[in-house]
């Protein structure tokens, strides 16, 4: 299922996973509007709070434009709600405790850390259109800037298309 040669023009893989309600969001439900799908390695860690909470920063900005945005780790529901109550985070966590939809994004990588593999999750976000078709793709995102890289991204995809 692992796909790491994702690329803008690709179909973007589905997905059916749990909110931090228990309330699972199927990618088909996203069909017919553009929206950032992201991932990230864990809930409440500096870099994943950081990306979540610039996400929140230009969520109602992404709202009035139509662009909803999803971010994916292998955390709990539970998880996800504290971490959203904690930061009043504005946007929608899914839980892939099993990186089934991590891995078909080709976000599951081997990793290094002092020494050590690991796998886990490589910080990546695509931007899908209304069709399902992915237009960007962002691997081994930096968190610094990169919200308004996105934003700046769709801006000028919407400015081509009218």
């Amino acid at each position: 299922m692992t796909n790491k040669g994702l690329m803008p023009g690709d179909r973007a893989p589905d997905f059916s996973l749990p909110d931090h309600t228990g309330t699972i969001h199927h990618a088909s439900s996203y069909r017919g509007s553009w929206f950032i799908l992201y991932f990230y390695p864990k809930d409440n860690t500096s870099a994943c709070t950081a990306e979540a909470l610039a996400f929140s920063a230009v969520y109602e900005e992404l709202s009035d434009l139509g662009v909803p945005v999803i971010g994916v780790s292998p955390d709990t529901p539970e998880s996800h709600r504290k971490f959203i109550e904690k930061h009043g985070l504005k946007f929608t966590l899914l839980s892939d405790v099993n990186h089934e939809v991590i891995e078909a994004y080709g976000a599951w990588i081997l990793k290094k850390m002092y020494g050590k593999e690991y796998m886990g999750v490589e910080r990546s976000t695509f931007l899908i259109d209304p069709e399902g078709i992915i237009r960007a793709v962002w691997r081994k995102v930096k968190v610094k800037g990169h919200v308004e890289e996105v934003t700046a991204k769709y801006r000028a995809l919407m400015e081509r298309s009218d």
